[in-house]
């Protein structure tokens, strides 16, 4: 499984909100982090060019060039004083022209930024992405409607939250992912929560009527992403930033906007505290935590840009006056590595080691009774905090996912689960919220855990994390080994895990320190994986007991014709006779003298399926019976160098629930 490429601090520099307006044109309303600069490497790279605004260099605090911000030769006191700028206090230059601090992002000016990030309309709805080399601006631009009015229209009759939240079904589906993402329960749906103010019939339908028929005077929006990735990152990173992150966010945005004009009443509020701070000259950390504290949007996109750089899930609740819409977006990760990272690929480290996990990918839809029985779902965190926060949830499957919670153990198959529930929950249901939940990484599908099963530490576990991990050990199982010494013990020998139990009585708070370790990283189940070689030996014999079959059947229609009196050409007999004479002579059964042509040679087979018995066995048990042949399996086969075995491929089972090739 190759491991995606995620944002982090390095490569994601910040976020920004630009509006654009029938009137006064486009405006740069927000940014975050407030100090959103370039890295030393973007610095670098960006020195090397000749056609870079000297004024940018200046602002960006580079002491290399002398430069002023009007004509080019400033004094040396002015151009110190703009190399130790901090980027948060006005500057005033000797003209008087005063330097505001927000009104530069990235090196760039706001002015220059806010026209670049105004696409056209024909990007309505499209991957929007503008190279300021090194600087990767990546957004979803969101338009107003053909007929200029954001907001939908509204039915005549009164209605309660769940026919509300049913009839705005077609209204969240701009805002819903649309592009065939696994998603279980739906995990991005938004959600609407009633206010409960009190308000006048005839009065709210009238201010309903007045904002369906006004057009706004906000014609676009657009959540810019700025990225700084590595040249070979440029396209994965874009992909999936765009994918799970910027699509989502602003049709979030647009659902909230189609509302109750949120993403302008709130831009509108950000201008403002914008314009009086400039007045006032205040301090850019200050006006921003005035800001943050005020505007949800701003809000909003400060928890954006601090989740989706760490890697984290993005919990977002934006105010509107209709209600609280809550909407969560991430990345998703792989929760294991089927091989050892390479070196710099620190970001799998700790990462659960196996190859024996295939409950995400094709089988899951082919063949879903087989998973049921071999994947169980280790919670990721503890029950009783993830059951508080269902209870939380004012969804209509709540009750159900939390009878899944009560009833999952590590120890217990999804199979298991179902049945012990009284089937209060179908398989299908299990399935459902075990994918949930691994999506939202409160889980992980692992193979059940049994005390006759071998685990080891695991080679890819983050020693690192060691004196952290041992604290919470001990807090955890006080009785216990302390965790150092049991890895080692672990390490010593592969055995069943129930050697290292002192006792019956012991088995279950051992299979919680088990529990617990895998949770973690810590251990991986020791498997054995087995494959089918079928050499050309069986190949051979089963092109000739083929061709046998085909060979018997025409003979027996032919016998069948004659009986019947069914006249046939005299020059038909001599080939008739030929072909049986042939068929008796060359494909007899195997005599000790061609033995050799049937053997299987260091075969190693291991968890026969439906497929593959059938293959084997009913070709080498009428000859086996024929020959007095027990152990048709001998060893070295593949050394055969008979003529009749030249061109023939050995057939290659690695999966035996998809054996392929001929029956007989």
């Amino acid at each position: 499984m190759s491991f995606p490429v995620l944002p982090n601090t390095d490569n994601c520099l910040g976020v920004a909100l630009v509006i654009n307006r029938s009137r006064d044109g486009p405006r740069f309303v927000f940014h975050y982090p407030p100090c959103l600069l370039k890295t030393e490497k973007a610095r670098k790279d960006s020195d090397s060019e000749d056609d870079v605004d000297e004024d940018d260099d200046i602002l960006l605090g580079r002491t290399t060039r002398d430069v002023g911000l009007e004509t080019g030769s400033a004094s040396a006191l002015l151009a110190a004083e703009l190399a130790e700028w901090n980027h948060d206090d006005h500057l005033v230059t000797e003209s008087g022209t005063q330097i505001v601090p927000w009104e530069h992002v990235a090196g760039f000016p706001t002015k220059d930024l806010e026209n670049i990030l105004t696409p056209a309309r024909a990007y309505r709805k499209r991957l929007f992405q503008v190279s300021l080399d090194p600087i990767y601006c990546v957004s979803y631009p969101i338009y107003v409607p053909d007929n200029g009015v954001w907001r939908k229209k509204k039915s005549k009759k009164p209605q309660n939250q769940g026919q509300v939240q049913k009839e705005g079904k077609k209204d969240e589906e701009e805002a819903l992912p649309t592009d065939g993402e696994k998603g279980p329960s739906d995990p991005e749906k938004l959600e609407a929560k009633d206010t409960g103010k009190p308000s006048g019939k005839s009065a709210e339908d009238a201010e309903d009527k007045k904002g369906e028929n006004k057009k706004s005077s906000m014609t676009m929006f657009n959540l810019v992403f700025f990225l700084n990735p590595k040249k070979h990152e440029v396209k994965p990173l874009v992909d999936i930033m765009f994918t799970h992150i910027i699509k989502k966010i602003n049709k979030a945005y647009k659902y909230c906007q189609q509302r109750s004009d949120f993403v302008w009443k709130e831009s509108k509020q950000i201008l403002a505290l914008k314009d009086k701070g400039r007045e006032d000259k205040r301090k850019m950390s200050s006006l921003w935590e005035e800001i943050l504290s005020a505007s949800s949007l701003a809000a909003s996109m400060q928890d954006i840009y601090e989740a989706v750089s760490q890697n984290k899930i993005a919990a977002l609740q934006l105010d509107t006056i209709e209600g609280a819409v809550t909407h969560s977006v991430q990345i998703p990760i792989p929760f294991h590595v089927s091989d050892l990272p390479q070196e710099g690929e620190e970001g799998q480290r700790g990462l659960w080691l196996t190859t024996a996990n295939s409950l995400m990918g094709e089988e899951a839809a082919e063949t879903p009774g087989f998973l049921d029985k071999s994947f169980a779902l280790l919670l990721m965190t503890d029950e009783k905090r993830i059951t508080a926060e269902l209870q939380s949830d004012p969804d209509e499957t709540t009750l159900a996912m939390i009878e899944f919670v009560r009833h999952c153990k590590p120890t217990l198959s999804f199979h298991q689960v179902s049945q012990q529930s009284s089937n209060i929950l179908t398989p299908a249901q299990v399935r459902k919220f075990a994918q949930h939940f691994i999506f939202w990484r409160r889980a992980i599908a692992v193979p059940p855990l049994h005390a006759r099963d071998m685990y080891i530490v695991s080679p890819n576990c983050d020693l690192t994390k060691l004196p952290q991990a041992s604290a919470r050990w001990a807090r955890q199982f006080p009785l216990s080994p302390a965790l150092p010494n049991f890895l080692a013990e672990l390490s010593v020998a592969p055995r069943p895990y129930k050697l290292h139990c002192p006792s019956k009585a012991h088995r279950p708070v051992y299979m919680a320190m088990l529990a617990w370790l895998m949770r973690g990283g810590w251990v991986t189940q020791l498997c054995t994986f087995a494959y089918v070689v079928i050499w050309p030996e069986i190949i051979y014999e089963v092109e000739h007991a083929l061709e046998a079959e085909e060979i018997a059947r025409a003979k027996q229609a032919q016998a069948m014709g004659r009986e019947a009196g069914s006249v046939e050409s005299d020059d038909a007999h001599p080939a008739t006779t030929s072909t049986t004479s042939f068929t008796n002579t060359a494909i007899s059964p195997l005599t000790p003298s061609t033995s050799g042509m049937a053997a299987l040679g260091d075969a190693a087979i291991a968890g026969f399926g439906s497929g593959f018995l059938p293959l084997l066995y009913d070709t080498l048990k009428p000859s086996a019976t024929s020959a007095g042949l027990h152990d048709l399996f001998l060893t070295h086969s593949h050394t055969n160098t008979a003529r009749h075995l030249e061109g023939i491929v050995p057939h290659i089972i690695l999966d035996a629930k998809k054996a392929t090739g001929k029956r007989v």
